[in-house]
């Protein structure tokens, strides 16, 4: 049997265990590590595909420097004579790294320390400041440290768990899959989801409140003003353990209750249902993510959540307490090391002299830097403004995910010197890189990462690694010594590990929350088999401490938590111009930017081009037809995306993903509608509560068409490509005809004179069917008409791999759909198992009445559970149907 590695899935902050298998042949095949703490053998649809994104098919393989290749030296000694230069010029201030959750905390680490110890300036911030640092500046408000309290095994104790702004199902699919489980098990356990719109996770919710965007504060005020009034609040642990109770109360019950209604969008009835929910349940877990913190009132959302846990004495114990819901594998490990402008390593913080001197001492560093540098908003105008002169991006791809990203890809563009560590040749971001330095990847990367609940886990290498291709803390530490600092002569993750667990004790005490001491010292023998665990572990503990605060011990210097008073905003930002709220997220089975996701042709074939989702009277309202394509503008930019038109949409909003970019789609980067808003503590965006107009987008033809070889110079004015077995599928839309369509498929399929073509037009409807053969294999096929295409398109794409040396079945091809006898799978709704809602409804009719009876039936729904909601959808909808 071929040796397996237990390794950490790269995805969501679940940090899910998996174990890798190498053949002798070279496939990889990755399931769940039955093991793990965290997922206990579950895997999502994402980290069951983990196989299918291994290819080097894009991967950069060797250090660029202005588009050339270049040895590792001539690249490094450039980039340390840039960096020095500018430091030497303008001070340390002028350059800055831009990092990211994707980091290993060995290359967290190391980055840091040469940020903010050597050089000197604390302009170093990362990707997690779009995704959590409102909790990091929440917890360390209320707290006064960024200690998540709890544990996963809290959501499963609880007799009440609340979801607000988290999609649970989709963003932290096994967390979802244990929490069904729980209430399936244990059906007294109540969910209530606070979401705007009705998401997946709403479909195991008792209940689900359809909150107005930012109306979080408002509801979480008016649940601590009436929780005052009942026995829920615990006097005993006031008294004890916190401080500005009372302050936060005043500002809580000034607000009334009709006002509360209003700036909520709720009804009295939902509302005093949750209040009396969380008033007479002792346990009670409040998870919160992307909806609580991507707000510019985040950090208060934060707090006035936590003002409720505190006031009811429900933290620290089993099954209750306030949890953060991390977005990324290591943003918590970017935590840990200072990753953030505003902290610093071992949760240190860089306002206090005490904290900046400790540190300067353990690294016997020549600088320090003494303020809070540039938060990633703030970093990219100050890219753009000239203050900074050199910026190295690790790991992340901020022309895309960043907020105004027409406005930081002209920053970046007009930077004198930008370095990029990845390891595709060709994203968004690399593109206007002066030098290109190429990572390791998953599989090749060897390190740790610390998930939602401050579990350690191993990230191990599998794959040798490809090309000239480097670990980022390799690259980092070379740097370094080239611009003459000593102290990183580092020869392996293991002695950064074990210089990382010696900073957490180091003049500690139990003094700082972030204590890992029993690793002090750890030989590489010992890193190798480690196994995960959760912090805190001081010198000599025994590992049993695995919540906060249940008898008090906070971090303030009087050891007391603060009650934060926080105000409720005005949430509504549309205007006459600007009539939409747009909220923007992830969806199931795509990550981030795509680049590893984006290489899956199963988890392409859900959801295959960007949308935007609406409510079916507001598609009414602006004339947009399902399948539509709609234009969604701000006065910060445009996006065209596949309009989406469901009921679990609220009136006069707006949900697109943030996903696609310019690889995979045409002015579909929904970023660039976003506005440069943030949270004024945190640094936040704000990315789900902007001002948009809706309108359909011309378009004189429609097209979709699937391709063997990977389509470049796509000219048309909508086009957006996804993986396929095979090949590739892509929707198109023209504003005018081609002149020569075959010409046109020549060129953008990359087709040579000898493909041979069949198809044919309809003068009277604009319908246009071209396919081109080599032998028996099909090329491509383009399938045109002037309204959405009509195309059977999971079976379409499956004629990407069939043999066709059969006229008939060519002219099947040519008419888009299954002949007599086939049989069309429809649009995936199971990608772990590749089960299209045909089969679903087939199933239906022959009995299946039931989500397990669907899964005995055809497995749909039995792994990862992402798409049970969207299994009962079907069967409901069937079922209604029948009954007519």
């Amino acid at each position: 049997m071929a040796p397996e590695t237990k390794t950490t899935c790269p995805y969501c902050g679940v940090g899910c265990g998996v174990i890798a298998r190498v053949d002798e042949d070279g496939k990889v095949s990755v399931k769940g590590d039955p093991d793990h703490p965290a997922n206990f053998g579950r895997v999502c649809s994402k980290g069951s595909a983990l196989a299918e994104t291994l290819d080097l098919d894009g991967r950069l393989l060797e250090p660029e420097i202005r588009g050339k290749a270049a040895a590792w030296g001539e690249a490094l000694d450039l980039v340390a004579e840039r960096f020095s230069a500018a430091i030497a010029e303008h001070g340390p201030d002028s350059v800055a790294f831009y990092v990211s959750g994707q980091l290993l905390t060995e290359d967290y680490y190391v980055a840091n320390k040469l940020m903010k110890g050597y050089i000197g300036s604390a302009n170093i911030d990362t990707n997690s400041r779009l995704c959590m640092s409102s909790s990091v500046a929440g917890h360390r408000r209320a707290f006064g440290s960024d200690t998540v309290p709890g544990c996963y095994e809290d959501l499963e104790l609880a007799d009440l768990v609340i979801l607000t702004g988290s999609n649970l199902a989709w963003c932290h699919p096994v967390i979802y899959q244990r929490l069904a489980a729980a209430k399936a098990a244990r059906p007294g356990l109540k969910v209530v989801v606070i979401d705007p719109r009705r998401t997946m996770t709403a479909d195991i919710a008792d209940l689900h409140l359809a909150i107005r965007p930012d109306g979080d504060i408002a509801l979480f005020n008016g649940l601590l003003a009436h929780l005052a009034k009942t026995s829920a609040i615990d006097e005993n642990y006031l008294a004890a353990h916190t401080n500005g109770f009372s302050e936060a109360f005043a500002v809580a019950s000034a607000m009334r209750f009709p006002e509360l209604m209003e700036r909520t969008g709720l009804g009295a009835r939902e509302i005093r249902q949750f209040f009396s929910l969380f008033e007479r349940t002792e346990k009670v877990v409040t998870c919160y993510s992307q909806g609580v913190n991507q707000s510019s009132s985040g950090t208060d959302k934060v707090n006035a959540i936590i003002n409720c846990h505190l006031a009811t004495g429900r933290i620290g114990r089993q099954g209750m307490g306030p949890f953060s819901l991390t977005g990324q594998p290591n943003a918590m490990g970017g935590r840990e090391v200072g990753g953030l402008s505003n902290m610093l390593a071992a949760h240190m913080s860089i306002e206090d002299p005490a904290d900046r001197d400790r540190l300067q001492r353990f690294w016997q560093s020549p600088e320090m830097a003494d303020r809070a540098g540039l938060k990633a908003v703030d970093m990219f105008r100050a890219v753009a403004d000239g203050r900074i002169r050199a910026l190295w991006i690790m790991a992340t791809n901020p022309v895309v995910s960043m907020p105004d990203a027409d406005a930081v890809e002209a920053a970046i563009a007009a930077c004198p010197f930008v370095v990029v560590s990845d390891v595709l040749k060709l994203t968004d971001t690399t593109r206007h890189a002066h030098v290109l330095l190429p990572s390791l990847g998953w599989g090749e990367k060897d390190g740790t990462v610390t998930n939602s609940e401050r579990r350690i886990s191993r990230q191990r290498p599998f794959l040798t690694a490809p090309g000239e291709a480097r670990a980022d803390w390799w690259q980092l530490c070379e740097v370094a010594r080239r611009m003459g600092f000593d102290g990183f002569d580092h020869a392996s993750p293991s002695e950064i590990f074990a210089e990382h667990a010696a900073l957490s004790a180091f003049e500690n005490g139990g003094s700082r929350d972030f204590d890992i001491g029993a690793y002090v010292g750890l030989g590489d023998p010992a890193y190798q088999v480690m196994k995960p665990f959760q912090w805190p572990q001081p010198k000599g503990d025994d590992g049993r401490v695995t919540r906060f605060f249940a008898r008090g011990g906070y971090y303030h210097p009087d050891g007391r938590a603060r009650f934060i008073a926080v105000q409720a905003p005005e949430t509504d930002r549309t205007t006459a111009e600007f009539p939409f709220t747009l909220n923007t997220g992830r969806i199931r089975d795509q990550w981030h930017t795509m680049t590893r996701t984006g290489k899956s042709a199963r988890l392409s074939a859900h959801i295959a081009e960007p949308f935007a989702e609406l409510h079916p009277r507001d598609a009414q309202m602006i004339g947009v037809g399902g399948a539509d394509l709609i234009e969604i503008e701000s006065p910060r930019g445009k996006a065209v995306l596949r309009a989406l038109i469901s009921e679990r949409q609220t009136r006069d909003s707006i949900f697109a993903p943030m996903h696609w970019n310019d690889q995979f789609s045409a002015r579909a980067r929904i970023d660039a509608v976003v506005p440069p808003l943030t949270d004024p503590v945190s640094g936040q965006p704000a990315s789900k509560n902007v001002a948009v107009s809706a309108r359909p987008f011309a378009a004189a033809f429609y097209g979709f068409a699937i391709s063997v070889a990977k389509p470049f110079n796509l000219q048309a004015d909508y086009w957006a490509l996804a993986k396929a077995d095979g090949g590739w599928r892509i929707e198109l839309a023209f504003s005018q005809a081609v002149t020569d369509w075959p010409q046109w498929c020549r060129v953008a399929f990359g087709l040579g004179e000898g493909a041979e073509p069949l198809g044919y037009a309809d003068q009277q409807t604009g319908d246009l069917r071209l396919a081109f053969f080599s032998g028996d294999k099909l090329l491509a096929a383009l399938f045109l008409a002037r309204e959405p295409v009509a195309v059977a398109r999971s079976w379409a794409v499956s004629q990407l791999a069939a043999e066709h040396g059969n006229l008939r079945k060519r002219f099947t091809l040519v008419a888009g759909r299954p002949g007599v006898g086939g049989a069309d799978p429809g649009a995936t709704v199971c990608s772990c198992f590749g089960v299209g809602v045909n089969q679903i409804v087939g199933a239906v009719r022959g009995g299946c009445h039931s989500v397990e009876a669907v899964g005995k039936e055809l497995n749909a729904g039995t792994n990862c559970g992402s798409c049970r909601a969207e299994i009962r959808g079907i069967i409901d909808g069937c079922l209604a149907t029948a009954a007519e």
